[in-house]
This record gives structure tokens, sequence and C-alpha cells, in this order.
């Protein structure tokens, strides 16, 4: 498709590296990886090898490598999957968790779980100090994402970490955004569980992985065959998994460079929107945030008008979470930061990849000027200045 996709955190274009990867699996390799004649130990094999992939990419074992469908069904097994079976007690997230966290946290909370949100400052960072305080004799879980899909703003997972194991407690962090963007380690993170999808980072929708650290006992949510170590039962994704482990092979390979090029740009489509345009907030940390992340808050218009005026131009951006894009409710991730609704719903973001380029930079600065402008002389809100 023709026109400037700014739209990465959403998805990603699998890279063509990754699909001739993926290809041989749906046909002459088709076989079960359950299965012991040559089809089925030729796709275990390559199964295996997308795994050590997948681990060496973390820094972690293979063994400590789960394939699953996605991040939602990562982040799942790690909150519910880790506590469902326990007596009910205590965990804790943070009020900027992807609802894939949130809900599943929710759902806990049915089962008699109690639940602490530990907030957030303007920049979108949680309070270390709420974190330590809300940690309790019965908290069995923290829960707290690297990267927030929404703002982009990093958080201080290592530091959270730290705090929770002093207490005995499991710690998760939700990698989606992080993978592919930043350099990971599991063991310098210092965490227990780690989520990541394979559509974040070039790589295809319908597979993801969850890192279960060595003596971390995690309870299946689906049961069946006992595939994937009895945690996710159901014949194997070979294909996927393939793309997975190249899509995660390939962004270690060229994450120095990529990080740089995508950083380049990010701020140079930050000053530019602030130059140009009045009445523009950045959302999220200054510094601490994902290389390819601008989200701005554009006051006296909405965020969905901005959305659709930009696909008229070409240019493919979002409002708020992609993941929520259908709702009328303002970003939770941005009331959180104390923001009022009208700042939420005027937020537009921009999420940069690896193959953008500087001339689509500056042809998104050429036309978004002008699209705020006209938006602006319509808006009721703007009377009111």
């Amino acid at each position: 498709m023709n026109g400037i996709y700014f739209d990465h955190a959403a998805t990603t274009p699998v890279d063509p590296r990754v699909l001739e990867a993926m290809l041989p699996y749906f046909s002459e390799r088709a076989g079960n990886a359950g299965e012991v004649h040559a089809w089925g130990r030729e796709a275990r094999e390559a199964l295996e090898r997308a795994r050590a992939q997948v681990a060496a990419g973390l820094g972690a074992h293979e063994r400590e490598i789960v394939f699953t469908s996605g991040g939602t069904e990562s982040d799942n097994v790690a909150v519910v999957g880790l506590l469902q079976l326990e007596q009910p007690g205590h965990l804790v997230i943070s009020a900027v968790e992807h609802a894939a966290v949130t809900a599943a946290a929710g759902f806990l909370q049915q089962l008699g779980w109690e639940v602490a949100t530990i907030p957030v400052d303007r920049t979108g960072t949680v309070d270390l100090e709420a974190l330590s305080a809300a940690l309790r004799p019965d908290t069995r879980l923290v829960s707290l994402m690297l990267a927030n899909n929404v703002v982009g703003t990093l958080q201080p997972v290592r530091e959270a970490a730290a705090l929770a194991h002093e207490r005995g407690v499991v710690v998760h962090t939700d990698a989606v955004q992080a993978v592919g963007a930043l350099p990971i380690d599991v063991d310098d993170l210092d965490v227990d569980l780690l989520s990541l999808s394979g559509h974040k980072i070039y790589g295809p929708k319908g597979v993801g992985a969850l890192y279960v650290r060595r003596g971390t006992r995690v309870r299946p949510l689906i049961h069946g065959g006992g595939q994937e170590r009895t945690l996710r039962s159901g014949t194997e994704n070979v294909a996927g998994a393939v793309g997975l482990g190249a899509a995660v092979e390939l962004a270690l390979r060229v994450l120095p460079e990529a990080v740089s090029h995508v950083s380049a740009l990010r701020d140079r489509l930050t000053a530019g929107i602030l130059d140009a345009v009045p009445d523009v907030k950045l959302l999220g940390h200054p510094t601490r945030r994902l290389p390819g992340n601008v989200c701005v808050s554009v006051r006296f218009i909405e965020g969905e008008s901005m959305v659709l005026r930009l696909d008229q131009a070409g240019i493919a951006a979002s409002s708020g979470s992609a993941c929520a894009s259908q709702s009328l409710e303002p970003s939770h991730v941005i009331t959180a930061m104390g923001y009022d609704a009208v700042a939420a719903h005027g937020s537009l973001r921009v999420s940069l990849g690896r193959e953008n380029t500087a001339a689509e930079v500056e042809r998104f600065l050429e036309v978004f000027p002008a699209i705020v402008a006209d938006l602006r002389a319509m808006s009721p809100l703007s009377a009111t200045r």
C-alpha cells in the first residue's frame, strides 16, 4: 500500500527476511512437531531453533521460552497462570499497564484477589516509593511494563524488581513494545516472567512468547496434549515460531543502527511538531522513552479527527492505544498521568519504524500544521481559548 506508515506501535510489517524463513513451513516442511517421522522431526528441529533464537535475544535459556499466540496470551499466562490456583492474596500493577494485564488482574479480583494499582507521575513513570509501600506479606506478583504502548515511557523495571525480590515477590514485565527496540537481558532486568509478541518486531501476527525463569511455577490456561512443557497445549505453530525467532534474531543484529536511525527521526519529528503547532504538549518522559514513539496532546481538537485527516493525506498514525481505538473512553494511560479528558481525547501517537525515512518525517511536518489549523477552525473547543 502506498503512503507513509507511522503506526508501528500497533503492528509492524513482516520483514521479507522473516517471511522467507517462514514460507517453507506452510508447505513442503509442514509437519506436526509432535510426530516422530521425518516431517515431524524437521518441524521439531525448526521449533527448537526458533526457541533458541528467542532465548538468545533475551539472554535466557532455551527451556525458559514458551511459545504463545501473542502478547495478550503471554500476559494472561504470567498473571493468571501464576496465581490462579493459589489462595487469594495480593498483586500489584501500575496504573498504565496494557489491557491484557489490567483485565487479567480484574479477573483475579473476581476470584477474591486484591489488586493494588500504583500511580505514575506526569511523565508516565511509576512511583517506586508507592510501589514499595504497596508490597505486603501476601503480595505474590508485581507486573510492570517495560515500555508504555501509548506514550513510550520506559519504566524502572530493574529497580522495581529489586524492591519486589527483597520481599520474595515474583516480577513480570510486559516487554511487548520494548523487545526489538531496546537491548533486553532478563538477568539484568532481574525479572521472573517477560512477555513479547511477534507482530511488534517485524514478525507475524498470532505468535508470541513468555519467558519463565527456571524455578518459577506457572500453571497452564490451555489444557490438552501437553505441548510447550504442558504450559501451552495445542499443535505448535511452527511457521509462526520460526517467524518470531527470525524476527528476534534480526532485531538483535540491526539494533544499534536501528535505534540510532529511529531515534533521530523521532527527535526531528518531535521538534518539528512543537515548533510548528501551538498548544501542543509532548506526552511521556522527554528522554527515557522508546526510540520511535512521539505522543502529543493537541489542544482543542480530537485525536480521531487528526488520524482521519492524516489518513486522507496518506499517513497512518493513531490516537491513544490501538487496542482501544474503537472506544470513546479517553486513554487510561494519559488520564493516569494527570491529564484531563480533553487532553487525552486530543492525543496523537506517531510511532516510527526502521524502514521510515527523513523524507517521510518532513512530509508529515509539511501537512500536519495545516490539518491542525483547519480542525481548530471548525472546533467549538477552540472558541473557548
